[in-house]
């Protein structure tokens, strides 16, 4: 059986406290899954590879803006201008912070809900076979694979919040 302590703590004290754990938990969540990704050769080679796929994905959408618009429309997603270019902007961008693998897990996170909407809207509810169920779930494979290799558990945050 787990015990809890619980103790006491002035005000200005717990200021200081949340200010170290919040840059530790940051380093936690943001820096060291970066690093690890830079040391990995491997997972380095899944955040360059699938960062240019979303780059491009991403540019294709601004490109060939009116072809994609037609194709949004036709998913029956709700605003589909203002999506369509959401979905370019976060892909382009994703595409580039896995290429400089920066803020990898964030950016899997969010990449990983757009191929997961791409996959349903486009894919299984469309019947588009290409991309949406060739392309969109390997890139969620990706993503999922990167969030499952830098993952920091639970217990370690904490343990990094309270040193």
């Amino acid at each position: 059986m787990v015990a809890w302590r619980v103790s006491v703590i002035r005000f200005d004290a717990v200021r200081e406290t949340v200010a170290v754990s919040g840059e530790r938990l940051l380093h936690a969540v943001l820096d060291a899954p970066d690093q690890l990704v830079q040391r990995d050769p491997v997972l380095t080679r899944t955040a360059i590879l699938s960062g240019l796929i979303f780059f491009f994905a991403g540019l294709v959408k601004f490109v060939f803006h009116h072809w994609e618009l037609h194709a949004f429309r036709s998913f029956g997603l709700p605003f589909p201008s203002a999506l369509e270019i959401f979905a370019g902007v976060v892909e382009t961008l994703g595409g580039v912070t896995l290429v400089l693998r920066r803020a990898v897990v964030p950016t899997a996170i969010l990449l990983s809900i757009t191929m997961v909407v791409a996959i349903i809207s486009s894919g299984i509810d469309h019947g588009d076979v290409i991309p949406s169920l060739t392309l969109a779930p390997a890139l969620l494979l990706a993503m999922l694979y990167l969030l499952a290799r830098t993952a920091v558990p639970a217990p370690a945050l904490l343990r990094m919040a309270r040193e």
